[in-house]
């Protein structure tokens, strides 16, 4: 690719990510299910452990907007929680995983 090129690509691909820059897009990573009764879950406070049907170092589910769209795997980071995305999933891989589940 001649410099000409790569200047106009990545301006193409700027402009296409300032598309995106107003989109809203809900995130949400599954760390796990559990199921507790009412009373249990009214007594819960700072400090409370749930208990989830994943085991540490299980591969975490990451949804778009409700969708599945990939997998990923649970850090901390300077004492945050943060999630490494290892896997996302074509549209195809998408329907056929949640016809399987």
């Amino acid at each position: 690719m001649i410099p000409d090129e790569e200047t106009a690509s990545a301006q193409d691909l700027r402009r296409n990510i300032d598309l995106l820059k107003d989109v809203t897009l809900q995130v949400k990573v599954e760390l796990g299910r559990g199921k507790m009764y009412l009373k249990d879950v009214l007594r819960l406070t700072a400090g409370s452990v749930v208990e989830l049907d994943k085991m540490a170092g299980d591969p975490v589910e990451i949804f778009a907007n409700e969708r599945l769209v990939g997998r990923g795997e649970v850090l901390v980071l300077n004492e945050n929680f943060c999630v490494r995305v290892t896997q996302i999933f074509s549209p195809e891989e998408c329907l056929r995983i949640k016809g399987a589940s």
